[in-house]
This record gives structure tokens, sequence and C-alpha cells, in this order.
């Protein structure tokens, strides 16, 4: 089995942030740095660093995907909604990967998976573009058939499947999701895609997780940021990173 490459999401360090100085990124009293924190990350281990430009901008601004796209070492992970404005801003800023996700203003993260297979039409042509940029497409989609077919019919590179049905189930219910991501896992995986997977995966259900084959990397966020109000960031990620090797 490879070993698992760990993206880390740090929205939940923006949404600190402009809990307390939003529309002023330029004020020396900003603060967490949200560079700051993506080195801290990457020294720590993470393949890449994960950040979602939603239509609302509720916690990250264009100028952090700018920012960040200049003093990142390791690679930028762009999740985004088929919106014209941020397909734009991601054809200027190139990162390595962006992720297409759903999005709706009333959730408070992304909930489920994007229905690519119900929206061919509408992700075709953002897809090519992306493609033609020389951009890794990844799509956030539930770990179903329809919908990996989908992200082959679209010229994906890869998918991310939504684990959190699988983290939020106990149980039955939860052996039964986590069987569907591994069968989903495989059947992407043998369509030529890359593996991913992401949400609510954590310290805990992360034993179950990293024995999913064929999985290539893991987008995680939330509990990093937690756990990183007790332990620090840097030990947050690696403890992440250590148990993902078992």
């Amino acid at each position: 089995m490879n070993t698992l490459l760990l993206g880390v999401n740090i929205d939940h360090i923006a949404t600190l942030r402009q809990a307390r100085y939003p529309g002023m990124l330029d004020s020396p009293n900003c603060e967490p740095d949200l560079l700051a924190a993506a080195a801290i990350c990457e020294k720590a281990g993470a393949s890449g660093i994960t950040t979602h430009l939603r239509a609302d901008r509720r916690h990250i601004q264009d100028e952090d995907v700018y920012r960040l796209r200049k003093s990142l070492k390791t690679k930028m992970n762009l999740e985004m909604g088929n919106t014209p404005e941020i397909v734009e801003i991601a054809l200027r800023v190139k990162p390595e990967d962006v992720c297409l996700v759903p999005e709706n203003r009333r959730e408070i993260t992304t909930e489920g998976g994007l229905d690519a297979a119900g929206q061919l039409d509408a992700l075709t042509p953002t897809v090519r573009r992306l493609n033609d940029a020389g951009i890794h497409v990844s799509l956030f989609i539930e770990p179903a058939f329809p919908q990996i077919d989908a992200a082959v019919k679209l010229h994906a590179h890869s998918v991310e499947l939504h684990t959190g049905a699988f983290a939020n189930t106990q149980g039955e219910a939860h052996a039964a999701e986590l069987a569907r991501i591994r069968e989903a896992a495989a059947y992407a995986h043998e369509r030529g895609l890359q593996v991913n997977a992401g949400h609510g995966i954590n310290y805990v259900n992360i034993a179950e997780i990293r024995e999913v084959p064929y999985l290539t990397e893991l987008n995680i966020g939330h509990t990093i940021i937690s756990r990183a109000i007790f332990a620090g960031l840097e030990a947050a990620v690696k403890e992440l990173i250590a148990a993902m090797r078992g």
C-alpha cells in the first residue's frame, strides 16, 4: 500500500481571522497569519495546502489565494464551486490542483458530494478550461459508481470521495459506508482516476480510512485545527500523519 499523502485545509484559520478582522487583511493587527499557518503545516510534513474560495468569501479571501500561491513550497489545492468568477480566478492563479465542489450558502461546510452525473453539461466547459491550463482537476463526489463514471466522461484527473456519511454514522450503517468507500475507490482506480478522500476524517476514524485501497491523498482540516488548539499546529499535523501511517 502506498504512503498516504496529507493535504491540510486551513479554511478554519481564516474563519478565526475573519471573526475579528473582516476586510482588514492589511492591518498590522490582523491575525492569525494564514501564510504562517501554511508554512507550519508544510514543515510538519503536509504534501499540500487546501483552501476553499467560496462565492460568499466567508473565510478565504481572493488575496489569500494569490499570496498563498506565491508562498507555498508544496502545492495548492483550490476547492471551488463551478461559478464563472471563481473559475476565472483559478485560471489566473493556476494552482496545481483544483477540486470542484458543491456550494450552498446556507451550509456550515460542504455537505455532500458534487452531482457530476447530473451536471455534465455545466461542468464540461469548466473542466476543459482547467485541463487546458495544465491544472489537475478533481471532483468531490459521493462514493457512487455513476458519479465516478461522470468524472471519467468529464476527463477529470481524480476524484475526492466524500467521507462525511462514513464519519457521521455508527454500527452497521458505518460499516456499510466504509464498504461503499472501499468499492468506490477500487472502481475509480480501475478507470484510471487518482483517488483521494476527505470530510469528517479525524484522529480516530483514520485507522479505518487508511486501510482503504488505492487512496492517494486525504484532505483534512477541522480535526487538525481542533487538535492544534491544545497541541499546537505543527504537532497536530505530525500526529495525524503518524496516524495515517499506522
